[in-house]
């Protein structure tokens, strides 16, 4: 190992276990998960600590959010972590880039891991109230007319039909998310970044050069901050290349529709178009039904939508019903909620 691992635990593994379970760690992100322990990043070096697993008794997602996204007049920027608790207690923040490697990571843990909470003890609690409020309205709910059930079944039946092929409601929410985080972005932050990663890359070249020749001073300076320019600004996908560009975000977002055409095509009568088939979008809709707030899968629809335009940046919500509006709602204003 190049880089040995720190470790955060009084918990400790033998050098020669964390040397092999290191080098066989699944690495999803900057962060990796052993059979042994779990490897967090530090916030330039991947993997820099380690946790064992005999010390972690909650892992989970917490995510900061912008406002944007909600009011319809920006994005969902939002900047998610990995939170482990250790020790009785410690944590430690993990910073990650993208919000799925979070998800896919928790997920992989959960498989191979279920002693491990993945939610907070507050959410725990939480979770724990809202079930108990859950089944009392369930308890509550109006009966349904036979056309309602009819609804609930076909809806159901179209969950169950997309859950087959789960990776093309991803796409076309990934999709979704990245056409409107790139036409809500202001094209004068690309300019900015390009010319701070140009000052940074001629940092880099003079801070190297004047080593070089012998010169000191400040060049290390120079070389460290172009260092921390263009690694920044690569980091952020500011500055446009092969795939962030409005070209190949418009192709991703059409091959992601073609492709779910294409599999709901030999079905007739789908009870939503195309660009909302997902799950969730589904899911809400069957709610809509079972409250007694529509009678059809139009009206259905008709009431997620309204529901997802009323979330604005004042609404606080719970973070299962985040997941559901950000995996959903950037489709919903793509397409002006036609």
């Amino acid at each position: 190992m190049i880089f040995k691992p720190y470790p955060l635990s009084t918990s400790r593994l033998e050098p020669w276990e964390l040397e092999i379970d290191k080098k066989n760690c699944r690495k999803i992100g900057p962060c990796g998960l052993g059979k042994k322990a779990l490897y967090l990043n530090s916030f330039f070096i991947d993997r820099r600590y380690y946790i064992p697993i005999s010390a972690v008794q909650r892992v989970f997602k917490r995510v900061a959010m912008s406002r944007g996204g909600y009011t319809g007049k920006g994005v969902f920027a939002s900047m998610p972590y990995l939170v482990v608790v250790y020790d009785n207690g410690q944590q430690k923040q993990c910073n990650f880039k993208h919000e799925e490697q979070v998800d896919a990571f928790l997920e992989k843990l959960a498989k191979e891991q279920p002693q491990i909470k993945l939610v907070s003890a507050a959410a725990e609690e939480r979770l724990a109230k809202r079930q108990a409020e859950k089944e009392e309205a369930e308890r509550r709910r109006p009966p349904l007319t036979p056309h309602s059930q009819q609804v609930v079944k076909e809806l159901q039946q179209a969950i169950d039909y997309l859950e087959q092929k789960p990776e093309l409601s991803s796409a076309l929410s990934r999709a979704a998310q990245r056409r409107r985080a790139y036409e809500r972005s202001s094209p004068s932050y690309r300019w900015v970044a390009m010319a701070i990663t140009a000052l940074g890359f001629a940092g880099i070249v003079y801070g190297l050069w004047s080593l070089l020749m012998g010169k000191g001073g400040f060049s290390v300076y120079f070389a460290l901050f172009g260092l921390a320019a263009v690694f920044t600004f690569a980091g952020f996908s500011v500055l446009p290349t092969a795939r962030n560009n409005r070209g190949s975000i418009l192709k991703q977002e059409k091959t992601s529709m073609d492709d779910m055409e294409q599999y709901l095509s030999s079905l007739q009568n789908f009870p939503v178009p195309v660009r909302y088939a997902h799950p969730i979008v589904l899911r809400r809709m069957q709610r809509a039904v079972l409250d007694g707030r529509a009678n059809s899968a139009e009206e259905a629809l008709e009431v997620v939508k309204q529901d997802l335009k009323a979330l604005n940046a004042d609404v606080q919500v719970e973070q299962e019903e985040y997941d559901e509006v950000v995996a959903i709602k950037p489709m919903f204003l793509n397409a002006q909620y036609q």
